[in-house]
Order: C-alpha cells, then structure tokens, then sequence
C-alpha cells in the first residue's frame, strides 16, 4: 500500500480506502462484511470511510465492530452527518442541534472516542455556512474529529467553507466527489480550487459501480446478483451508464488494461490516482477477493500514451457538465 497526505495536512492516508456505502449492514451478511474489512487490513488499507445514513445507520454500527479490537492510532475513520437518519425535522442536515447530535451517535456506533475526519455529506442550504463551520468547530474544539471535509460541494462552496474554517482554526482538508474516467465533473472547477486551498479529493465510485470492471456487456441484461439488478445497491445510480455506447467503450479498454498488467477494475482505480489531487480512492466490496483485486492499483503509474489511448476511447461519453448531477437520493 502507498500513502498520502490528504490534502496539505499533514495526515496520511491510503492511497486506497475502504467504504461501506451499500455492502454493510444491507447487501452483504455481517460475516462477509467482517471478512472484508479484516482483507483491507491485510492488504495495508489504513483508511476507512462511512456515514451516518448508510444502511439506517448500520453500516457504522458494523464497522465499529469490525475494527474494535484494532489499534485506533493506526486507522483512519471518516464518517458524515447531513441526511437523515431519524424521523424528526431535526434529524437532517447542518445544523448546530443535528451536527451536535449525529456525531455522538456516530462515535458510539463506530465505538471510538474521536473520528479523523467529519464531513458535510451535503451542502445546506437552509442553515446558515457559518452556523454549520461553527458547529464543526465546537466537534474539532471537543477532540471528537480531528479534521473536517465536505462531500460533493460545489467550488465557491468550499472556497467559503475553506475561509470560515480558517477564520475559527480548524483544519478543513478534504472534498469527496464521484470521479471516475467516465464522470469528471470535478475536473474543470473543483480540483484547481482544491489545489489552490490545499484541499485533496477522496474520490467515490472510480469504477462507476463496476461499470469499468467490464462486467456489463453491451446488449445483454446485467449479470445476476449484481448492483444493476439490486436496488438497494444502487440500481438507479448504475443506470445512466448502462448504455450500449458506454459498455462498448469500456470494452475497448481491455486490450489496454491488459497490456498494463491490470485487471479492468485496477486500471480504473490507477486512473483516478494519477490525478495529484486526489488524496485516496474508495473502493468498496462484497467479497474479500474484490478487496484483493482492488488493492493491487495502488502506486500504479500509468504512462502518458496510456492515458491519452483511455481519453481516446472514453472521452466521446465523459460527463463533465457540472449542472448534471445524478437524484440526491441515488449519492453516497
């Protein structure tokens, strides 16, 4: 495993990190759930990210169980707060009184004193920047997060988080987006604004929920038992790639990732990785030997005709427009 700091902080990270967005405490037994977490581990992944919304909150519950007999000091955990997990007006966003109230319940899922990186899984519009960045502040200030981080934020968002967040001292040093060789929306404003602050991207879905393992075929339903067909695992989120021009593209990328001597799924994790602004990928499993798999793009170098040879196959159906977005609901 190689490592790098998130951001200009001076924390490390995986440069691949496990996720449980729709595999703990839903798609997979618990069994399996530990299995995979206990294979991050044996292949070097110090770097564990998830929220408080995944499965009703179970998804935290069974990471915490996963990790508690490790050594805390050397994990990172990274969790959120700002969809809801409660029935209540309350239990939802940024607010002082949810913020203040999510991180205690995450903490005692997750079975640790402190998380090393809270995140805005969302941005607020009806509260107040500067009441959610003072909340942040006061969860930093209590030594129950370390860092703090936003998710699929907008560039002059994080630009005005990132001044309020320097303005009450506390360490703002991250944004997790969708990234992958067929969504690069965060390409033309996101990154350069990142790099300008210092902050680094941990990505989601750099295979695009397995599209880019080439499991999907063109002409042909999606295989069995997969997240296409699940739609607790993402289903409608898989849906806008799941169309013939992109599956014959990704096709096309086999000879390639073959050359490289990487699987599909590796070739797109490398992908991601070349970008220096990305501090770590997520990947996320249902079995032990996809953690495996994934693990072996980490410190890949691809070369500059590689890549220019992807953007030839991949770039007539890139989505790059950040006005398109995919339903709020289908986004880790």
């Amino acid at each position: 495993m190689e490592f790098r700091h998130l951001g200009r902080s001076g924390l490390m990270v995986s440069e691949i990190s496990y996720g449980n967005w729709i595999t703990h405490g839903s798609q997979v037994e618990e069994d399996a759930a530990f299995a995979c977490v206990r294979a991050a581990l044996d292949a070097g992944i110090t770097t564990f990210d998830t929220a408080d919304v995944y499965a009703g909150t179970r998804a935290e519950d069974v990471l915490g169980r996963a990790l508690e007999n490790e050594r805390r000091e050397g994990l990172e955990i990274f969790t959120k707060v700002y969809w809801p997990t409660g029935p209540g007006r309350n239990d939802r966003g940024l607010s002082r009184k949810h913020i203040m109230e999510s991180i205690n319940g995450s903490l005692r899922r997750l079975r640790t004193d402190y998380v090393d990186l809270y995140q805005a899984h969302r941005y607020d519009y009806s509260t107040p920047l500067e009441e959610t960045m003072e909340a942040f502040a006061d969860v930093v200030h209590s030594g129950k997060a370390l860092y703090i981080g936003v998710s699929e934020w907008k560039a002059s968002q994080i630009r005005e988080a990132h001044r309020l967040a320097r303005e009450l001292r506390i360490p703002l040093v991250s944004n997790q987006p969708q990234y992958s060789m067929l969504w690069r929306v965060i390409e033309s404003e996101v990154v350069p604004t990142s790099e300008e602050l210092g902050v680094g991207q941990i990505v989601w879905s750099p295979i695009a929920q397995g599209v880019l393992s080439g499991k999907y075929l063109p002409g042909q339903p999606p295989p069995a038992g997969s997240r296409a067909t699940d739609e607790k695992s993402g289903a409608g989120f898989i849906a806008k790639f799941l169309t013939d021009d992109v599956l014959t593209r990704v096709q096309r990328l086999k000879p390639l990732a073959e050359q490289a001597g990487l699987s599909m799924a590796q070739l797109a994790i490398a992908w991601v990785l070349q970008n220096p602004n990305v501090s770590s990928a997520i990947v996320g499993a249902s079995r032990p030997e996809q953690v495996h798999d994934n693990v072996k793009a980490a410190g890949v170098k691809l070369d500059a005709d590689l890549l220019k040879a992807i953007d030839e196959i991949i770039d007539p159906i890139v989505e790059r427009d950040p006005a398109r977005t995919e339903s709020p609901a289908q986004r880790p």
